[in-house]
């Protein structure tokens, strides 16, 4: 197990909004989207079954994920790593469950997906290796999407 930063548990919890790859039955990968990823405690991801169903099955027969979190405006962000587990009830859930609920998530949770996370890096756009710098790729990205 490896230990989340403070500042990488802020970018990650703050951003919220990452992709999940999972491995399907027959070896192709499965990338999902997920809107409620947190940093839950020093070496553990969660995020909430709302819409997951392939995840959850993939999951149930292969435990290896991988969570990619990028901020779309800095064009930086982190990669991690893991096993996760299906949870739907318990002091666990109920624990996961009410930090949703006062973030004011309305969904029907179903379960909590919790990831031990075993590696993180960081991931960052070539725009970086040829000399850009934050300020000029979040001003480019505004501008984009305005």
């Amino acid at each position: 197990m490896i230990s989340i930063p403070d500042n990488i548990k802020n970018f990650v919890n703050f951003q919220k909004l990452g992709y999940v790859a999972t491995i399907s039955k027959d070896g192709t990968p499965n990338l999902s989207p997920k809107g409620t990823i947190a940093v839950i405690d020093k070496s553990t991801l969660v995020f909430a079954d709302i819409r997951s169903p392939q995840t959850i099955q993939n999951l149930q027969e292969n435990p290896s994920i991988e969570i990619n979190v990028v901020d779309p405006f800095q064009r930086l962000g982190y990669r991690f790593k893991g096993n996760g587990r299906i949870i739907n009830e318990g002091s666990e859930f109920d624990r996961v469950l009410d930090y949703y609920v006062n973030l004011g998530v309305k969904s029907k949770i179903s379960s909590i997906v919790m990831v031990d996370v075993k590696s993180m890096s960081e991931v960052t756009s070539p725009s970086y290796d040829l000399g850009a710098t934050k300020d000029e790729l979040v001003s480019k990205w505004k501008k984009y999407y305005s």
